[in-house]
């Protein structure tokens, strides 16, 4: 983090640094501190007179670079810095090897939130309560509404990862800078294991990265006063945000996200007549996300989707992916003529959305504004939640599914979110053993979506599914 600050301190060509008022640091997993924005500011010798630790969340940091041109927009700070990083890779590395790292302590009270913490008991025990098993669950709903067979959904995703990874490639930065084809992706391998149902290891986020960066925010006129020169400005323009329900099994259905179509929809009308990006970053922690987000932007099925190089290619430092990405789309859009980008942030299981538009020169048509939510727009759109009988026996159909896989390539068995033919929702498991059911899940050329078959309680208590002869 001190690395990044002191580079962004660089590339402006000022001291800025000494100035910063207002210091975010976006929430550590690899390591966390017992209070980072206190140690960064004493190694930086800096008193910002405002000091934040984030939340858990993917779009912190689209949230924080937001939230902090508001701050300088009303006034109420003159320099603001956003910083994270992550190092998993070598703490992962270390406790394989049996080492102690030799680094500042890890705060021993700290309460790093996850998926077990808050989701339902039965998806936990499951094992649908991790990111790479819940949004195989969107993944395979939204190929079944939009027509696709398995086969077809893989080819979009294999396409679109594919520029990911070659964005990646290109991008000094990244963690993995070698281009992968559609079909290295998306075809399992012993160096690419299936994860999921549909998802192999190289479609999904990597967070075993050592990586950092950080962003800097003044008003324009303290950039000009400091002599920043104007082709190196990028300005903020507007925002939209919005939030799901914490449990996916409280939402309405599994074929789009409501809160990401209205914060996506309320950036288009923000921009107007400009109609276009001309640089996007759409969260690329798996597939599903960025394919939907295309969908409700209108973009073009080969649309380059990243200007970073993606989750799982560039990298996935947890919480601070869009802090790069930001820092990327500044690069790309410095010095052109009238050009703007679409930073797109999502944290959770397709929970929390939040997107801000930078434009390479400031804004005529688009401002900055408080009244940013899009919730009510959002909520409104919700149809009946399904109410949940995990006690259920009887027959049953597949509203969404995955199958998961353990690290030898093996199935370890199936997950079928169900409803009744009363309208309950219910989760069950399909046994590995049950070729006839696992076969119709993993069927590439037809989606099981719809499909009947019977819940029984096994005799651990776990509702048991099995499809119908």
């Amino acid at each position: 983090m001190e690395a990044a600050l002191r580079e962004a301190d660089k590339d402006t060509g000022s001291s800025i640094l000494s100035m910063i008022d207002s210091l975010d640091v976006i929430q550590e997993f690899s390591w966390p501190y017992a209070d980072a924005p206190a140690q960064l500011s004493e190694i930086l010798n800096i008193e910002p007179t405002r000091r934040v630790y984030g939340p858990v969340g993917g779009e912190t940091p689209v949230y924080f670079i937001h939230e902090a041109a508001l701050r300088i927009w009303r006034g109420e700070s003159e320099v603001a810095a956003v910083v994270g990083a992550e190092a998993q890779y070598a703490v992962t590395s270390a406790q394989k090897q049996g080492m102690d790292l030799a680094w500042s302590p890890r705060d021993p009270l700290a309460k790093l939130i996850r998926g077990t913490d808050y989701l339902h008991r039965v998806a936990v025990e499951l094992g649908v309560a991790s990111p790479a098993s819940v949004y195989p669950f969107y993944e395979n709903a939204t190929q079944a509404a939009w027509g696709q067979t398995p086969e077809q959904g893989r080819h979009e995703s294999g396409k679109l990862w594919e520029k990911c990874s070659s964005v990646a490639a290109s991008n000094p930065y990244a963690w993995q800078q070698h281009a992968l084809t559609a079909e290295e992706i998306t075809h399992p391998a012993s160096s690419n294991r299936m994860v999921a149902w549909p998802y192999t290891v190289h479609m999904v986020a990597n967070p075993q990265v050592n990586q950092g960066a950080a962003v800097l925010l003044t008003s324009a006129g303290k950039a000009r006063q400091l002599g920043i020169p104007e082709e190196k400005m990028v300005h903020v323009w507007c925002g939209a945000a919005s939030n799901e329900p914490a449990d996916y099994l409280d939402r309405d259905q599994y074929v789009k996200v409501h809160s990401q179509e209205a914060v996506l929809e309320r950036i288009l009308q923000q921009i107007g007549d400009l109609g276009r990006f001309d640089q996007l970053e759409l969260y690329s922690c798996f597939p599903v996300v960025p394919k939907m987000a295309r969908r409700t932007l209108a973009l073009s099925a080969d649309a380059n989707v990243t200007c970073t190089g993606g989750l799982s290619f560039f990298g996935a430092p947890l919480n601070n992916y869009m802090t790069h990405a930001a820092a990327a789309m500044v690069r790309a859009l410095r010095g052109q003529q009238k050009s703007i980008g679409l930073l797109y942030g999502q944290g959770g299981y397709m929970t929390k959305h939040h997107a801000i538009v930078l434009g390479s020169q400031a804004s005529t048509n688009s401002r900055l504004s408080d009244d940013y939510s899009v919730q009510e727009l959002a909520d409104a759109r919700r149809d009946r939640v399904p109410e949940l009988n995990m006690g259920y026996t009887g027959q049953a159909s597949i509203e969404s599914f995955t199958v998961i896989y353990r690290k030898d390539a093996s199935i370890s068995h199936g997950v079928v979110i169900l409803q009744s033919p009363s309208g309950t929702r219910q989760l069950a498991k399909v046994n590995a053993s049950d070729k006839l059911s696992i076969q119709a899940l993993t069927n590439i050329h037809s989606s099981p979506i719809g499909l009947t078959g019977r819940v029984s309680i096994g005799p651990d208590e776990m509702p048991i599914w099995e499809i119908n002869p």
